[in-house]
């Protein structure tokens, strides 16, 4: 047996209490020093004359942070986070495995509830760029593993009502091959 397996069999059930633990420590932690460094930035921009950061980017990142915490409480190694391509244009929010299933999360991000869920704004066109990221990000595993991957999409729409964020979560939205 190999020393990283052994390590991880002796140390899962440890590192798991722990990291139950830390997570609501961290994610309130982080999200108040990303608020002040925003605001920061922003006073620093407007300094020398230049923009800030639109709101609405700054909506979906806060969105995007958010998922982030939450898929880790429920149980998911978040092994990528706005993962990007230098062959293929845009990036992917969030990779997590689920057990031997890699996760591709696309992240909406709202603060109102309109006609329409969140969710619905991954068509067919984002579709098929979310495909040929998680290709691409696939590219990157040992040859021998990669066609052994199951790959899955998730859309996890994060909606900022109020002090509580809600989270909807639409598992295997869309299949990875057509």
């Amino acid at each position: 047996m190999s020393f990283l397996r052994l390590r991880n069999r002796l140390f899962t059930p440890l590192r798991a209490r722990f990291a139950a633990r830390l997570v609501a420590i961290d994610r309130g932690t982080f999200l108040r020093l990303r608020s002040l460094a925003d605001r920061r930035l922003a006073a620093r921009a407007r300094g020398h004359g230049e923009r800030p950061t639109p709101q609405h980017l700054l909506t979906g990142e806060r969105g995007e942070d958010l998922a982030f915490f939450h898929l880790r409480s429920l149980g998911y190694t978040v092994v990528a986070r706005r993962w990007v391509s230098a062959r293929v244009r845009g990036d992917l929010d969030l990779v997590a495995w689920d057990g031997d299933t890699l996760v591709v999360f696309e992240v909406k991000t709202r603060t109102a509830r309109d006609l329409f869920p969140a969710a619905a704004e991954v068509d067919s066109a984002k579709q098929r760029q979310l495909r040929r990221l998680a290709a691409a990000y696939l590219a990157q595993l040992p040859t021998r593993h990669r066609a052994r991957v199951p790959v899955r999409f998730d859309v996890l729409s994060v909606y900022l009502l109020s002090e509580t964020p809600e989270f909807e979560h639409i598992p295997n939205a869309f299949p990875f091959r057509n």
